[in-house]
């Protein structure tokens, strides 16, 4: 059981919903929400839980112990650095680790994991209520178009995410060797011409800042669902989960 969402928390979250109400019955564009999607909207925790028992399941006949020390990790025990996710369950040698993360690195971004993921608590209530209030609603995210894209909107239509409607846009990479942060140094800006933006969310520090240098009057959060030591820039917010009970 969650503890209830801290009141700042909600007093953010009702704001921006609060701004996009009013900001939507004047007639221009309707104000936009960006939302990322890893670590924001969604967590990707389980995604890297199955990729690693499906490891244990090709090696389990060659190495038991290992697979057994993999078997044992539950969502909980999954961090944002896999090295650590790894010494959970006490796999340290370099050669292990290797071999697990070139694994891993070859299922993590596809679209057959990218399904497991599960939304933040409270995610996919407040996007629809961004939604239906009027405001358009843009996820972006560093997930690449090729390997992603199928697998991204597969998940999010059936977590009932606003998908494929007016006002509704998805923006990924277009290529995979891109670097997450120069796509959306490139890809930001140009959401500008839709209308105003006037929230951004996301997870990483890094890109939350970025946005508030290109989005001065926009309301910046940093989601910190993974509870990562970030530094943040002032005037940038900071809060778990989209719950607003």
């Amino acid at each position: 059981m969650l503890p209830p969402p801290l009141p700042h928390q909600v007093q953010v979250l009702q704001n921006v919903l609060d701004r996009v109400s009013v900001a939507a019955v004047d007639g221009g564009p309707p104000p936009i929400v960006v939302f990322g999607i890893d670590g924001a909207l969604f967590d990707s925790r389980p995604r890297t839980l199955q990729v690693l028992h499906d490891y244990a399941d090709e090696i389990d006949g060659d190495e038991p112990d290992l697979a057994a020390a993999l078997r044992s990790l539950a969502v909980e025990h999954v961090h944002y650095l896999l090295s650590e996710t790894l010494r959970e369950c006490a796999i340290t040698r370099a050669d292990h680790v290797r071999a697990i993360t070139s694994f891993w690195r070859d299922r993590f971004h596809t679209d057959d994991y990218v399904i497991l993921d599960e939304p933040t608590p409270g995610a996919v209530d407040y996007v629809r209520a961004i939604h239906e209030a009027g405001g358009g609603v843009v996820y972006i995210s560093g997930r690449d178009v090729h390997g992603m894209l199928l697998g991204t909107v597969q998940s999010m239509r059936d977590h009932g995410m606003p998908m494929a409607d007016v006002g509704v846009e998805l923006v990924l990479k277009p290529d995979a060797t891109l670097g997450t942060e120069s796509f959306k140094r490139q890809a930001l800006p140009r959401l500008s011409r839709r209308g105003e933006v006037v929230a951004v969310f996301d997870d990483q520090a890094s890109s939350c800042e970025l946005a508030l240098s290109i989005f001065p009057g926009a309301s910046v959060a940093l989601v910190d669902t993974w509870m990562l030591e970030q530094h943040l820039a002032s005037g940038i917010e900071h809060f778990r989960d989209f719950r607003l009970l």
